[in-house]
């Protein structure tokens, strides 16, 4: 038995919808993939070694296998990036240390070409594996994928049909029959028999579906059963009624492709619940092979899903003869019915004589053929598109008089008006033409009818009328008229429906030219012309028919033996095939020749008309001469070697020549050669062979800066070159060393000095920072082999240069700030004794400005601004922050000028640096809140220290985050921190004002236009009108009365006065707000052991907030409690996330004096708010159990935030503040009665309101249990030891007693109203509670004092005359608005005295 590796998949199924679960290669796979290539050489190499160790080789062997083995390990070196190894011709690495600069690089070149060479050879394997394969299918061009479904995991609640087939999304259309399995309701399949035995082969693909860009596995069920599956009657219900209810697919174009070679398990996506799960494997063959080589996966039983459409070779005997009809898509209009109908269409196949075809419809393989297939129902779709595809196989014998019927039926979910629903429409079409070719492939639109349900059941009704719209119009009528046309006994109907068809038939044809010729013998009049005309056939087409074709040709030479009229039109037609099998198209069907000519041909005498005819075409061909072309290879370029001892000739043409050049690293060998054989005299007398000319001197080391800049800034070697490489710069900082010994000697009286010293130190600084010296990137392997070798060339040369700088005296001035940027950058490097060394210098600039300038404003200017860069770019550490804030630290406070100012300087810089660093390691972060919060703590350090350049770089880092979430509020107020800065001035714009592209403004007043404009906008995508609509007014003022702009004027009032509609038109969501604290130490710096107040999302609940808070911290554990944690969570080492929600503190601007509308107010409820309040109870002392509330409090925080919200982002960090108990009394006791009040005023105003809200609330209060709800204050307040602690609440004291005090005169209007209104059955409870109140009122009256209101009849009045006011002045007369108001004003005034 063959082994065979299966493709393991879930497809994951989604009800009503389509999706795709993809298998992408990833880096992780390719990861695999080379671990495995590596894992497969070192086996290799393991063996290899034992051979070699067992000394029992040859020489010969043995030097052989030394080859091999190095041949391995070089290719291994190349696939996983590592460093190339140069080896002698015995395979020994090479010392440089013992090889001339020119060997090296020599053997650098040979290296490299065999290592190439070994990657071809690799790839080549590679391609011929693939070739192998290819071979493989192009033996057996004919392959089938192979699909074992396991199981389908979906709840469905009834019967269903699932269907599986092959589908081209590129090309939008099925390649494949269905295969279709039947599957019960009880989740098993309909024939249990075939429980694990869900096997079916898709066979008849070929080459050109192997070229497929893409190729999906598609799954669709269909549900049989009632027209709603939440319908329960199922007594009354129709049943049987085929109803979509999924689809799933997947991309198995690898598998296809023959990629996946090893079983892979899909975990299911979308829905854990629900999903199909599948096995597939390609197999090389046809039917007939794939039984025979793997008769474990394929047998008898196995389903057989063929191509819709022919495979690429039919071989002699292969006899096929099937139509695949696809229901497309209709219109069908309502009728009578008031919504649209349920329509089913009936496909079935009749003969002429009205005779139904039996058992000639297969729905999909694995199934049984049917006699009429039922469609889909799609409930009340006026246009279903159903794209349902089944195949019909009739005899060839009956193909030439059946035509398919489609009937249209009305289906009712009601059983009993299903019944009475009878066909309403029909359409048919003819499988063979008029000219007795079969039906065309592609779309038919067909004619709908209608008439009498029995008429309908007739075949000679309508069997004579046109079936397609195609045909009605050839014979004379039109198809496209709106009313309703009779052909004889039926009506066309305004209906349409469309069908497709695709004939895959071995025997029938749809080309008339090839028909005549394969019908020769019934008419022999136009054997000439078919003859000819075979020449024109498609060669598609004719391959298909190749063995009747062959039999048709010769048949007609044998029958017309004593005549020569057809031999020559034969012979050009059998050379035509020839030529056709011979065609790299069609080549695949060379075995059906062969086989034709070994198994069917007959005609055994043919030969002698055939050589006769061959004999007339040689005795007549012309020689042609052949004229052989001579064709010149490229001639190759020679290349002359330069002047080994003339140097500066070899650096100029190192420098004059391009990186690209084949001869660029021959020379650089060169000139790093003469470096490495010149020695301390050379150096010596190099120098003195310029003579006394100091310019020449000068120029010559130009030159060399130049060409080891060029050298550094562009490598010319690969990477892995790395002896070369090293070897370069080991000459280099040789050279640095003797030559650069005498650059003070040379400059000191030279005028043009700064330019060398400059050029030096950028060139130094340019070597040391290079990437091949970078060490703490490397393994640690090949860094201790270059630090054993070679040493940390940065510290050789950055001691040099802190030598250079300490030597420049008097001109370091000069320096400064241009050699800040390039000394840090230096500084930078991760190496601790180099740090130690270097940052020192930093103090001797500050020094050397303060003493030129009195100040070090231009040094710190400079290193701020070069900072931010090096540390985005990922320069600089946690260690360099501590290096450098020690040492400056300790030479500033030695200096006795320094000491203050450069203290602060180095506090500033640490700082920055801290949240730099911050910035950095959430750069790149996923998470885009932290982003934010970082680069607001830059920007904000950078507002602080006046440094508006990297202030408003930093605005706009965070504008662009928050636009990338959508976040236009914070968008806009980010903006506006930039419009702020500027004037409304014709002041030129600084560059550092104008940072981004889009903005072409010369002066200050025109860029801050610009930034409105923008802001409005963002706050209009935001729903902050209120905040577009003040900018507005701004920038309305200088339109009018500075710009004179009234065309602007008037578009941006046009905006305003739709930003007011909206405010009270418009129903904006309010979104919530969350207290969040970040505890323990596991968190960044800028959010540990912090509290924020977060502006949640639209419509966003806690719950969401808080998975969205875990997703972005998925090792935090959430806190149980509201209480701020202790000092042992806040000092653990891991994250502690606690979250609730907070209400904001309305703020109203002052500008709202009078009672303003909800719509307006609501804005503010939860928009410029930067107070939040949160209670919890808590329980002060024991519990009393007399009184489980006696000890409860109430603790309220109100959390302040450093800004107002919304703002630049969503969250900001506060401060709390603990109101006291007594605050909060006092503000419970002040809404008690203003509840009472309001429910007295609401009973005064509606007299039929219903009482037992009222009565509730007053017997809640008066009841002796609770007499008043302010006992507990009593107890708690109002005595004298809280009196003696808290003097300074003696004003809130007193507040608390009138606040109770006057909830006597409330509740007594309360009492009266509900007396007023009770019912006579409620009576006694009313009465008890006036008995009550009056003890009440009795105890706190002589406690507290009595307050008295005006009464519900005071209170009347007013409402009379506000009432009188609000009536238009011309609905009563003079005499009655006076009297009116008179009689009205005295009846309030009587009630007040």
């Amino acid at each position: 038995t063959k082994k065979t590796s299966l493709h393991s998949m879930p497809v994951s199924l989604y009800a009503s919808k389509l999706t795709s679960t993809h298998f992408f290669p990833s880096k992780q796979q390719d990861n695999r993939e080379m671990f495995r290539s590596v894992r497969h050489m070192i086996y290799d190499l393991i063996e290899w070694r034992s051979q070699i160790l067992s000394g029992t080789l040859p020489q010969d062997e043995l030097k052989e296998l030394k080859k091999k083995v190095t041949a391995k390990i070089d290719y291994g070196n190349r696939i996983l990036d590592l460093d190339l190894v140069v080896r002698d011709e015995d395979g020994n690495i090479l010392d440089p240390e013992q090889t001339s600069t020119i060997s090296l690089f020599r053997a650098h070149e040979i290296a490299s070409k065999q290592v190439e060479e070994r990657l071809l050879e690799e790839k080549s394997q590679k391609q011929n594996i693939d070739i192998n394969r290819q071979a493989k299918f192009a033996a057996t061009p004919s392959f089938a994928l192979f699909v074992n479904l396991k199981n389908v995991v979906c709840k469905i609640g009834e019967d269903a049909e699932v269907l599986m087939s092959l589908y081209d999304p590129l090309e939008s259309k099925f390649i494949s029959e269905n295969y279709l399995v039947r599957w019960s309701s009880s989740g098993l399949p309909k024939d249990i028999d075939r429980l694990h035995n869900l096997r079916a082969v898709f066979t008849d693909l070929g080459s050109k579906d192997l070229k497929r860009d893409k190729i999906s596995f598609v799954c669709q069920i269909v549900r049989v059963g009632r027209m709603e599956l939440r319908d329960n009657n199922t007594r009354k219900l129709t049943s049987g009624l085929r109803r979509p209810f999924g689809v799933a697919v997947m991309d198995v174009t690898d598998i296809i492709n023959g990629k996946k070679k090893k079983k892979h398990k899909f975990n299911n996506c979308g829905f854990h619940t629900t999903g199909l799960w599948v096995t597939l494997k390609l197999l090389p063959g046809d039917i007939h092979q794939i039984r025979k080589e793997f008769p474990h996966l394929v047998d008898r039983s196995t389903a057989v899903a063929r191509k819709m459409g022919f495979p690429e070779i039919i071989m002699p005997g292969d006899v096929r003869n099937d139509i695949y009809v696809t229901l497309v898509q209709g219109d069908f209009d309502k009728g009578s019915k008031t919504t649209a109908k349920n329509v089913e269409v009936t496909v079935s196949v009749y003969d002429e004589d009205g005779k139904r075809l039996e058992s000639v419809i297969f729905p999909g393989a694995g199934d049984e053929a049917i006699s009429e297939y039922k469609s889909v129902i799609y409930y009340q779709v006026k246009q279903p598109r159903w794209f349902e595809t089944v195949k019909v196989a009739i005899p060839i014998e009956d193909v030439n008089r059946s035509h398919l019927r489609f009937t249209f039926r009305h289906r009712s979910s009601q059983d009993s008006k299903d019944k009475s629903e009878k066909i309403f429409a029909l359409a048919f079409v003819k499988l063979m033409r008029y000219d007795g070719t079969t039906l065309r492939d592609g779309e038919h639109d067909l004619i709908v009818y209608k008439a009498e349900a029995k008429k309908l059941e007739d075949a000679s009704t309508y069997l004579s009328l046109p079936s397609t719209k195609i045909e009605l119009e050839e014979k004379g009528h039109s198809a496209t008229g709106k009313s309703m046309q009779n052909l004889g006994s039926c009506t066309i109907s305004k209906d349409s429906f469309q069908i497709s068809t695709l004939v895959c038939s071995t025997k029938l044809t749809q080309n008339v030219d090839l028909l005549g010729l394969l019908k020769w013998r019934s008419n022999t009049n136009l054997l000439q012309q078919n003859l000819k005309q075979l020449m024109k056939v498609d060669g598609g087409e004719v391959v298909k028919f190749l063995q009747d074709t062959l039999d048709a040709l010769f048949n007609i030479m044998m029958e017309n033996s004593e005549s020569e009229t057809f031999d020559t039109l034969v012979f050009d037609a059998l050379v035509f095939i020839i030529g056709l099998i011979a065609d790299r198209k069609f080549q695949h069907f060379n075995p059906v020749l062969e086989t034709y000519i070994k198994k069917h041909f007959s005609a055994t005498l043919a030969y002698t008309k055939l050589t006769k005819v061959l004999k007339t075409y040689v005795d007549n061909a012309e020689k042609c001469g052949i004229t052989d072309q001579l064709f010149k290879g490229p001639t190759q370029r020679h290349v002359q070697i330069i002047m080994e001892k003339l140097l500066r000739t070899v650096n100029r043409t190192v420098i004059s020549m391009g990186r690209d050049s084949e001869l660029i690293g021959s020379f650089v060998a060169c000139m790093t050669a003469i470096l490495r054989q010149m020695e301390d005299y050379h150096y010596a007398h190099l120098i003195k062979t310029f003579g006394k000319m100091r310019s020449d001197v000068v120029d010559f080391l130009m030159e060399t800066f130049i060409m080891f800049k060029n050298l550094i800034g562009k490598n010319v070697y690969p990477f892995d070159w790395v002896i070369m490489n090293m070897m370069q710069n080991k000459m280099f900082c040789r050279y640095a060393e003797k030559a650069f010994q005498r650059i003070n000697d040379i400059c000191s009286c030279l005028s043009g000095a700064f330019q060398l010293w400059n050029n030096y130190f950028h060139l130094a600084v340019a070597f040391l920072t290079q990437e091949s010296l970078q060490l703490e990137n490397f393994s640690s392997a090949k860094r201790a082999k270059i630090l054993n070798k070679y040493g940390d060339m940065r510290r050789q040369i950055g001691f040099e240069i802190r030598d250079m700088w300490y030597n420049l005296g008097q001109h370091k001035i000069k320096f400064i700030p241009e050699m800040v940027g390039p000394i840090l950058e230096m500084t930078l490097i991760p190496e601790t004794e180099l740090r130690k060394a270097t940052i020192p210098i930093f103090f001797d600039m500050m020094q050397c400005e303060f003493h030129s300038t009195r100040s070090f404003q231009m040094f710190e200017n400079e290193i701020i601004t070069k900072l931010d860069h090096e540390v985005e770019g990922g320069r600089g550490d946690e260690q360099y922050k501590v290096l450098f804030d020690k040492i400056l630290l300790e030479h500033c406070r030695k200096h006795k000028y320094l000491a203050k100012s450069g203290e602060t300087f180095v506090k500033l810089v640490v700082r920055l640096m801290e949240r730099l660093l911050d910035y950095r390691t959430i750069m790149h972060d996923e998470n885009k809140e932290n982003r934010m919060s970082c680069t607001v703590n830059v920007l904000n350090f950078y507002k602080e220290i006046e440094r508006e350049e990297m202030y408003i770089r930093y605005l706009y880092k965070l504008c662009d985050l928050h636009k990338e979430c959508d976040n236009y509020t914070e968008a806009a107020y980010t903006l506006l921190l930039h419009a702020k800065l500027l004037k409304w001035s014709e002041e030129a714009c600084a560059a550092h004002l104008t940072q981004r592209d889009g903005y072409q403004a010369a002066t200050q007043g025109q860029l801050k236009d610009q930034l409105y404009q923008e802001i409005i906008h963002y706050f209009d995508k935001g729903k902050m009108w209120e905040e577009a609509i003040a900018l507005g007014k701004e920038l309305a003022e200088q339109y009018e009365n500075e710009m004179f702009d009234y065309e602007q004027l008037s578009e941006l009032l046009r905006k305003q006065a739709q930003f007011y509609e909206n405010i009270v038109k418009v129903i904006r969501p309010k979104p919530d707000y969350f207290a969040v604290g970040y505890y323990g130490q596991g968190f960044p710096t800028f959010i540990r052991n912090k509290v924020f107040i977060y502006r949640g999302k639209e419509y966003e609940r806690r719950e969401d907030f808080e998975a969205r808070l875990l997703t972005q911290f998925p090792n935090a554990e959430k806190m149980k409690t509201t209480s701020p944690p202790g000092d042992d969570i806040k000092n653990s080492s891991g994250q502690y996330i606690q979250c609730f929600t907070v209400k904001p503190k309305l703020d109203l601007p002052s500008k709202f004096h009078r009672p303003v509308s909800e719509q307006i107010v609501s804005f503010y409820r939860v928009n410029e708010v930067q107070r939040f309040e949160y209670s919890r109870p808590v329980r002060k002392g024991e519990k009393n159990p007399d009184n489980e509330f006696a000890n409860m409090w109430i603790e309220r925080t109100i959390y302040v935030t450093a800004y107002k919200l919304p703002g630049i982002l969503r969250w900001f960090e506060v401060k709390s503040v603990e109101i006291s108990p007594l605050e909060n009394a006092i503000e419970t006791m002040q809404l008690t009665n203003d509840k009472i009040n309001n429910m007295v005023q609401q009973h005064l105003n509606d007299p039929n309101l219903p009482i037992n809200p009222l009565s509730m609330l007053l017997n809640g209060i008066v009841d002796p249990a609770v007499m008043g709800g302010f006992t507990n204050y009593e107890k708690a307040f109002f005595t004298e030891k809280y009196m003696h602690e808290h003097p300074e609440d003696h004003d809130k004291i007193e507040k608390l007693k009138d606040l109770i005090a006057w909830q006597i005169p409330f509740l007594a209007e309360g009492i009266r109203i509900h007396g007023e209104k009770v019912t006579e059955a409620l009576r006694p409870f009313h009465e008890r509670m006036e008995a009550c109140f009056r003890q009440l009122k009795e105890k706190v009256e002589k406690q507290y004092g009595v307050r008295a209101v005006v009464s519900c009849l005071l209170t009347s009045c007013f409402k009379q005359i506000w009432s009188f006011c609000q009536k238009p002045a011309n609905s009563f007369s003079i005499e009655n608005i006076i009297d009116n108001f008179v009689e009205s004003h005295t009846n309030c005034m009587l009630l007040c005295e």
